[in-house]
């Protein structure tokens, strides 16, 4: 299975192409087949997305599963929490600021 991700152009969200459009759920992905390199080309230079790219996946009951780690991570979403960031200079954080 081959996908096309890339970012939404308005607002750098991760997207998926659905095979008609783009989705930010990676379970709408739709397999691109031979044609992906071709579609996600063509999708740049319609400027619907920027820098698509094709990458590996398995078919799941849940949806396609991207191969590779990065990707996984990719479409799982934002991972910026701010509840766990540590404030630089908090002294009970353990860090400090020379």
């Amino acid at each position: 299975m081959r996908l096309i991700t890339g970012n939404d152009l308005a607002t750098g969200d991760v997207v998926w192409w659905t095979g008609t459009d783009w989705s930010r759920h990676v379970e709408q992905a739709a397999d691109a087949g031979e044609r992906a390199e071709a579609i996600a080309r063509e999708e740049e230079a319609a400027r619907r997305v920027n820098v698509p790219y094709v990458i590996a996946a398995t078919a799941t009951a849940d949806g396609p599963r991207p191969a590779h780690i990065k990707d996984r991570i990719r479409a799982l979403g934002p991972t910026v929490r701010p509840d766990l960031t540590l404030k630089p200079a908090d002294p009970a954080a353990g860090s400090w600021v020379i």
